[in-house]
């Protein structure tokens, strides 16, 4: 089965309505839809904004539908200059930019005994680009970082581009690939610009939500119809 998360529901209704055989599971107070697309079964959930509820998703996406797979299909802020709202980007790393514990000596993002960049599975990074080369649809690769933080300052911004050199920035990533990487699932994060992080960030992001979920979520579907579901 093939793991879908979208941390808003603008980035999952647009996965659910062109699901088949649709079943609603609740399971700690969230909601997990199954169903199949082109033959393949898959698991659909909100997990609702920032990284703990991203994390407890995915956790228990593995526990209770074992999954082989997970996608997750959501929006981003663009620290790339070269990035405009609506483009695609696909994470090659991610890192969580605001975890700081660097009083012991650690660099900034760095958790011992986990690390701090977590690299997205290559075959389905391959998958994805040959899914954008069919479609002909221009489709960007780099590192996304991740945060509890809706990042609007563009100091913030460069910050978080020059100690990282992040290209995006969201708020479910790379809690999504620590849990992927604990339980060994290839994992693939796709984000579709939604506004630049900075000072315009929060009426981009109200003005250009829906359509930029809209093209997330059709590219994971296009990669879900290519996918092999066996490990």
């Amino acid at each position: 089965m093939i793991g879908i998360i979208g941390a808003m529901t603008e980035e999952v209704s647009p996965l659910l309505i062109r699901l088949t055989n649709l079943q609603t599971h609740t399971i700690g107070n969230n909601k997990y839809h199954t169903g199949r697309y082109e033959g393949r079964e898959v698991v659909v959930a909100y997990s609702r904004i920032g990284k703990v509820n991203a994390a407890v998703t995915a956790t228990v996406m593995q526990q209770h539908f074992h999954i082989d797979k997970l996608l997750f299909s959501g929006v981003a802020g663009a620290i790339n200059k070269s990035l405009k709202i609506g483009d695609l980007i696909y994470a090659e790393k991610l890192v969580q930019h605001d975890v700081d514990i660097t009083a012991f000596g650690h660099p900034l993002g760095f958790i011992p005994e986990t690390g701090d960049f977590f690299a997205t599975d290559p075959a389905l990074n391959t998958i994805a680009e040959e899914t954008a080369r069919e479609l002909c649809v221009k489709l960007g690769k780099g590192v996304i970082a991740t945060g509890d933080q809706f990042i609007a300052d563009p100091d913030h911004k460069d910050w978080v581009q020059k100690r990282f050199k992040a290209d995006a920035v969201e708020m479910e990533g790379a809690a999504v690939a620590c849990v992927c990487q604990t339980f060994q699932i290839p994992y693939f994060v796709l984000r579709a610009i939604s506004d630049q992080a900075d000072m315009d960030a929060g009426f981009n992001f109200d003005e250009f939500l829906v359509s930029s979920a809209r093209l997330s979520a059709d590219f994971i579907l296009r990669m879900v119809a290519k996918l092999d579901t066996a490990k």
